[in-house]
């Protein structure tokens, strides 16, 4: 156990970090060779790291082998009675587990410490809770506080356990407190689940005003605390909160960044992903996250620094695939933004840039504090959307404003010029499902009676 010194106001912590035997062991591959397991002593600093982001005071912190878990308690009962004296030793408020707690294992514990316990997903929740800061966001941490919750009310609290009674002759005992908090619950998610749908389709009218640009849309995405923020603020010249910290932001920013062939795009910074993420966040967030989904780049930010690199790249893109996005279907749509070589020893760094150098413009090696490496990713930027989409020249009579219309909103007017007898000559860069409809537009006007 480690007993790092804190402050005096800040709620007083105990994180635990629980490996079963069960668990595949770190650094193989699961299943399908997938994801690997960080190691024990990286998910405790992680746990750790969530739990300083609320301002907590950590007074104990450790790795607990579990030999079997138990139904109730999760640990042993000599287990619980060590942590029992710690926690009444050291004025533990509240006690962080680091593995998923049924509701009943939840209540026995906090009976037993007499302190209030969170789970992984419960830390993450309460996180994202005190970062919303716009009204979507703080509607869609909302909700997935409430599904959570909905299948919890198992707790110590009395009025849970009362009956309400009938009123009058309508007879019967009535239903549970806990039954009707549960309804409103149920309730309470209904009203929310409209909130978004207006949420959705208020976003849904600013893509259809941003295809009127027509800018292309690239979204940064990334283990949380990779650099997304910092990136973000590099590129656009913006101020958005940046910290060394998990989860420092997490409603979505976006602004106009140029690019060295003076074409421009539309930046987006979106929430950071974590390993073990919960699936209520990832539902909740839907809407947030369709601006992955819809965006024409994805800037997949690693912080290369980090011992565990290749494990948080690999939890990102399990986030992806619940997003229904395969990356291994979406290598074109996808750059890897190698971060933070600032902090790595020079050898290493020296391969990392070299490594990028003949990955073809898949990735770029860049320090986004210190600016090393973002001259060549807006380079790489341009390259891949020119790859994407197709600069074309058409010729087109000036009176047809249907078609001139149609192009300023659909394509990105390069160049225009007046050419002769009456015709415009247009340069435009258009992507290719937008050129089969010009293509098709150019015909019929060219067909008689079209």
């Amino acid at each position: 156990m480690r007993h790092p010194p804190g402050g005096a106001d800040r709620t007083r912590a105990l994180v635990l970090c629980p490996i079963t035997k069960t668990a595949p062991e770190a650094g193989t591959a699961g299943e399908g060779g997938a994801a690997t397991q960080p190691p024990p002593q990286y998910r405790i600093d992680e746990t750790v790291g969530l739990a300083r982001a609320i301002g907590l005071e950590i007074v104990s912190s450790g790795i607990v082998p579990l030999p079997r878990t138990r139904p109730a308690t999760l640990f042993g009962s000599g287990k619980v009675d060590e942590f029992t004296g710690l926690i009444h030793a050291e004025k533990v408020g509240l006690v962080v587990v680091d593995h998923p707690l049924s509701p009943v294992q939840q209540r026995n514990l906090e009976r037993a410490w007499g302190a209030k316990v969170l789970d992984r997903t419960g830390l993450i929740l309460e996180i994202f809770g005190r970062r919303a800061r716009t009204k979507e966001g703080r509607l869609q941490v909302e909700l997935a506080h409430l599904t959570y919750q909905k299948s919890r009310l198992v707790r110590s609290w009395t009025h849970l356990e009362r009956q309400r009674g009938g009123y009058g002759f309508l007879g019967g005992p009535g239903e549970t407190q806990i039954e009707a908090d549960r309804r409103v619950i149920q309730d309470r998610i209904a009203a929310i689940h409209k909130d978004l749908e207006r949420v959705k389709r208020t976003r849904h009218l600013h893509r259809r005003s941003r295809e009127r640009v027509p800018y292309p849309v690239v979204a940064l995405i990334g283990y949380t605390n990779a650099g997304k923020s910092t990136l973000f603020n590099r590129l656009s010249g913006a101020d958005v909160f940046a910290k060394d910290l998990l989860f420092a932001t997490l409603d979505p920013t976006m602004r106009e960044v140029r690019l060295p062939g003076s074409g421009r795009i539309i930046l987006s910074d979106t929430v950071g992903f974590i390993s073990q993420l919960p699936t209520t966040l990832i539902a909740a967030f839907r809407a947030t996250l369709e601006e992955v989904l819809e965006a024409d780049l994805l800037l997949h930010v690693r912080d290369v620094a980090h011992a565990e690199t290749e494990s948080q790249r690999d939890d990102v893109e399990d986030v992806l695939r619940a997003l229904g996005l395969e990356p291994a279907e979406s290598g074109t749509r996808i750059i890897e933004v190698w971060n933070k070589i600032d902090l790595m020893p020079v050898a290493e760094a020296d391969t990392v840039r070299n490594r990028s150098r003949r990955s073809g413009g898949r990735s770029v090696a860049i320090s986004a504090v210190s600016g090393e490496g973002v001259d060549d990713l807006l380079v790489a930027i341009e390259a891949n959307l020119e790859a994407l989409h197709e600069v074309m020249d058409i010729e087109i009579d000036a009176a047809n404003g249907a078609l001139i219309n149609w192009l300023h909103e659909n394509t990105e007017v390069l160049e225009r010029e007046s050419g002769d007898a009456q015709m415009l000559r247009y340069r435009v860069r258009i992507s290719a499902a937008r050129r089969d409809r010009l293509m098709t537009r150019l015909e019929a006007e060219t067909i008689p009676g079209a």
